[in-house]
């Protein structure tokens, strides 16, 4: 065995058996709250982060997103959007390794502290712990084992740790595309850990409607003229909203399901509601969000104006009733994200979780993506994608989890395509592959 292909095998060991490392970083990422909305404590991880990669020798850098950017009046977002960027120069082409900080809200129905870590035999249960700060601790752990390793790499990695991609306006990796940021390569981290060649994915927007009536003392909410129901005034427009969500599911996608599942089809989700104050006044206000996700074949525009004509006829109705409208999340669907260094990151992930090349089958999703705005914004179609996603994972619902030994085939996956000596003849980025 040479010594670049023993190294690379002793930092696999070394992976594997320093582990419990990772676990206790992934536990302090947990316990920062960066659910968004509202998106207060992206601050207070970038700090966390710069605190564990400045021993890796990485130079880093925080990005922020200008307010007038994201912040939408009465919209959801809060804070600042800081982004950091962690670069460490070797002369090398540089790899970009992508990460999303922001969790979802932790919804109803957590058994366990959903802001630590809590064991469950192999299983690491909490917000975030598959999508995607799980995907840190492991990149974080194949970093430290190439260093101690003394594996030779092929690229320079350089960090990046985004916000607002669970349905933000204006998501931190658009932005640094936008003020050209980005490295050409780049691996995306919110994917799947099965034996999949990513197909692309939809896009997705979330809309809030703000709907206007008058509050007044409720024993007077039955007298003619006196006040105006927010909530009962809306219901014309939920019954709408409920038929067309029926008509936008009839839509499905060219893009091919997960095996054995139907086509991928739109969605209109009615994702949050609230109204009213007390039981003694009648509510004046009531607020939904819906969520579209739009398959690449539909046009954003054309959805939203369909969305927004059903608002205006419902309400056109009800006399004294005002509604208003605010886009507060956008992200562009992902299309054709094929490209050179597809075939040597699939056996990477072979080499790290055991899958052999037959295993492996081409699916998209009608979950979203930011690489959307990067393939927009750059021209570029390549998107590589990889994580901890599983079918069973719990992503986005109370019990989210990843597993130790995810952790450690994700660390060994990326280990390997970082390194030099791994499968050469399929590195585009070489020197005789270039010419």
């Amino acid at each position: 065995m040479l010594d670049e292909e023993r190294a690379l095998a002793e930092a696999g060991g070394w992976i594997a058996a320093n582990v419990e490392s990772a676990v206790a970083e992934l536990d302090r990422m947990i316990a920062v709250d960066t659910s968004f909305p509202p998106g207060l404590g992206y601050d207070d991880f970038a700090g966390l982060m710069e605190e564990f990669v400045a021993p890796l020798g990485f130079t880093t850098e925080r990005v922020t997103v200008p307010k007038s950017l994201w912040q939408v009046p009465n919209g959801p977002a809060a804070g600042p959007r800081t982004n950091l960027v962690a670069s460490r120069a070797g002369g090398r082409p540089v790899c970009g390794l992508y990460f999303h900080v922001d969790t979802v809200p932790a919804a109803a129905g957590w058994e366990t502290d959903p802001l630590r870590i809590q064991r469950d035999g192999g299983r690491l249960i909490g917000l975030g712990a598959a999508d995607m700060k799980g995907c840190v601790a492991a990149i974080l752990l194949a970093l430290r084992a190439a260093r101690t390793c003394g594996v030779e790499l092929a690229y320079d990695p350089m960090l990046l740790f985004c916000t607002d991609e669970e349905g933000g306006l204006y998501p931190g990796i658009r932005y640094l595309a936008e003020q050209g940021r980005l490295p050409e390569h780049i691996l995306n981290f919110n994917g799947s850990a099965e034996a999949r060649v990513w197909a692309g994915c939809f896009g997705l927007f979330n809309l809030l409607v703000r709907i206007h009536g008058q509050a007044v003392h409720a024993g007077e909410g039955n007298r003619k003229g006196s006040g105006l129901n927010a909530i009962e005034g809306a219901l014309p427009l939920l019954n709408a909203l409920i038929e067309l969500k029926a008509q936008v599911a009839t839509r499905t996608s060219d893009l091919p399901p997960p095996p054995g599942k139907p086509p991928l089809a739109a969605q209109l989700n009615l994702a949050a509601i609230e109204g009213g104050t007390a039981g003694g006044q009648v509510p004046a206000l009531l607020e939904l969000t819906l969520n579209r996700r739009y398959a690449p074949e539909e046009r954003f525009e054309e959805a939203l104006a369909e969305i927004e004509a059903v608002i205006r006829q419902s309400v056109a109705g009800v006399p004294g009733l005002t509604v208003e409208t605010a886009l507060i999340g956008h992200l562009m669907p992902t299309a054709d994200p094929a490209g050179p260094h597809w075939p040597r990151w699939q056996a990477a992930m072979g080499q790290g979780f055991g899958y052999a090349p037959e295993d492996f089958r081409r699916w998209g999703a009608a979950s979203c993506s930011d690489f959307g705005w990067v393939q927009r914004t750059t021209g570029r179609q390549e998107v590589l994608l990889g994580g901890l996603g599983r079918p069973d994972r719990n992503i986005h619902s109370p019990g989210e989890y990843t597993t130790v030994p995810d952790i450690v085939s994700l660390a060994q996956a990326v280990l390997s395509y970082l390194a030099a000596d791994f499968r050469p003849d399929l590195n585009p980025d070489l020197p005789s592959k270039r010419s």
